[in-house]
């Protein structure tokens, strides 16, 4: 075992870590894991702490769960790395196969990357050239949510511009429009969350009317926006917003990379809206959060754009490449793809989804009760995923502080501003989930008495 001390200080003098401030990590308890069980992470020191994060909302069958792993292990003996240009891979032909059923009837295409932002980025280029393809130039603008999360390549942070995480790039990235997001920024009651979204969308109506020829799509994340704040909202809203779209012709790019296979309660959160994008992008739990993939998967209607076809009259008399010249090194990599594919069997031959209803009932109950106390503003939840919002004489600075007491008490949890929030791994037994809430709420109460 590493001496934590020696672990420590090569971390401080050569690792850049991601979202952190780097004289607040200097000071701050040094947490460094070195294995995973479930829905627990193991310390350096051998310390146990409940992961209520999923590592970052991945980590949806929790770690190392032996059918993954062994998936893993088996295509890493037999091919480690094949490109998709050109040619092909069995499993990367497996792994589209299956989640073009998996997916919400219609999503047939499947291209791969390695990450969310990167999915992202394929999506808005795949909008934008699809208009291109049919001779419809000028269509390089997306109307989104303000608000909203996409990534942080500089084409998705055009899309999601969070100013506390963005503001040095703001020069840097093409403006588009941002409708109002549909959230209700109080207690779900008394249909409040309904008719905020309702407001919300006449603003969508009101920028795609104004602006809909040079538009490429509306791009959006169902249900839920989760860097925001956790911000959930009503179903609804997605039914109008795609009902918009087919008024207008548009393409509507759904980003489920967080929220998709049942983290709300549906298999996708489009699925529970009863709606298909046009463009799915998907990631993180798509390998169980074990290794880097995402998808942007595509209708019919948008692949076909793309082909090339002998004969064809072009556009002004001048020959058009409808080639999707787009790719990443490790896009569809094998031993990622292997995987995912485990991960999908798993979510259909256990059921996770439907084996989330007792917990996802448990954690809402959970919150409610969480949301008593009195630094606590309001709580929202959705399936599995659970949000408290502190009252503005606490904020982000007491959030700060339940989230040490928590992991001192064993629970990972992280703030979003004055938010705190609960998103476990969907494995998680009633029991583990309940320890998890216990923790959270004694974390409240202890911080209160700092």
């Amino acid at each position: 075992m590493i001496a934590v001390q020696t672990l420590r200080d090569a971390d401080l003098k050569h690792l850049w870590h991601p979202y952190t401030d780097i004289t607040v990590l200097e000071s701050s308890l040094y947490v460094c894991f070195e294995r995973g069980e479930g829905v627990y992470l193991y310390d350096t020191e051998g310390n146990a702490v409940l992961d209520g994060i999923s590592s970052w909302w991945a980590t949806a069958l929790g770690h190392g769960h032996p059918r993954v792993v062994q998936a893993i292990r088996e295509q890493a003996g037999l091919l480690q790395q094949s490109i998709l240009g050109n040619q092909s891979h069995p499993k990367a032909v497996e792994l589209a196969e299956k989640l073009a059923a998996f997916t919400p009837e219609g999503l047939d295409h499947c291209y791969f990357a390695a990450d969310g932002a990167s999915a992202t980025e394929a999506a808005m280029k795949m909008a934008i050239q699809y208009w291109w393809n049919i001779g419809d130039t000028g269509r390089t603008k997306f109307v989104c949510l303000e608000d909203g999360y996409h990534g942080d390549t500089l084409g998705a942070v055009g899309v999601g511009f969070v100013p506390a995480f963005h503001a040095p790039f703001k020069d840097a990235i093409v403006p588009h429009y941002f409708a109002p997001a549909p959230y209700y920024d109080g207690p779900s009651e008394d249909g409040r969350d309904a008719e905020a979204a309702r407001v919300a969308f006449k603003g969508m109506e009101r920028i795609v009317a104004e602006h809909h020829r040079e538009l490429a799509g509306v791009i959006l994340e169902p249900l839920v926006q989760g860097a925001a704040g956790i911000r959930i909202y009503d179903p609804e809203y997605l039914v109008k917003v795609r009902t918009l779209c087919d008024s207008y012709n548009l393409l509507l790019i759904a980003d489920e990379i967080a929220v998709g296979f049942g983290r709300t309660g549906a298999l996708f959160a489009c699925g529970a809206a009863g709606i298909t994008p046009d463009i799915l992008c998907l990631g993180k739990a798509l390998s169980a959060g074990y290794l880097p993939i995402s998808a942007a998967i595509a209708t019919t209607k948008v692949f076909e754009t793309f082909r090339n076809e002998s004969g064809r009259l072009e556009v002004g008399g001048t020959k058009r490449d409808r080639t999707f010249y787009d790719g990443h090194t490790y896009c569809g990599n094998p031993i990622c793809a292997a995987a995912a594919i485990a991960a999908l069997e798993i979510y259909a031959d256990e059921d996770i989804v439907g084996q989330c209803s007792g917990t996802s009932r448990l954690l809402r109950e959970g919150f409610a009760e969480l949301g008593r106390h009195p630094a606590i503003a309001y709580h929202k939840s959705i399936g599995m995923i659970g949000m408290v919002k502190f009252r503005p004489e606490f904020g982000a600075v007491f959030a700060r502080k339940v989230k040490e007491r928590a992991y001192d008490l064993g629970l990972l949890i992280r703030p979003l501003g004055d938010v705190l929030y609960l998103w476990p791994p969907l494995i998680s037994s009633e029991s583990e989930l309940e320890a998890m809430l216990t923790k959270f709420s004694a974390a409240l109460d202890v911080a209160s008495e700092d």
